[in-house]
């Protein structure tokens, strides 16, 4: 999986490219372990996720705690597939799906 950062002042857009699953989601959560922390806005951008595992979700919740406490988080451009799955897991409901 590929990771791309872009920061524009306290927005951090993550663009992942690929498959978030048990082998990808711990270098995404190292990735925004380091990122997020004077961060307001976070964006996933996932045009080119193919495929997000119970792992990749993990990660998402994660970060979703941590922007409740300190912004907000959206995830965008998420295909067919994965709206299916963030909505028969419920994510639907917790994640910010634009």
């Amino acid at each position: 999986m590929l990771i791309s950062k872009q920061t524009n002042g306290t927005e951090l857009t993550v663009a992942l490219d690929g498959r978030l699953d048990t082998t990808t989601a711990p270098e995404l959560e190292a990735e925004l372990r380091g990122s997020i922390k004077d961060i307001k806005e976070l964006v996933f951008d996932m045009t080119k996720l193919a495929y997000i595992s119970s792992a990749g979700l993990r990660v998402l919740l994660k970060a979703q705690k941590v922007m409740n406490k300190q912004g907000k988080m959206a995830v965008k451009n998420a295909n067919s597939d994965i709206v299916e799955i963030f909505e028969v897991t419920g994510f639907d409901e917790i994640l910010n799906i634009e």
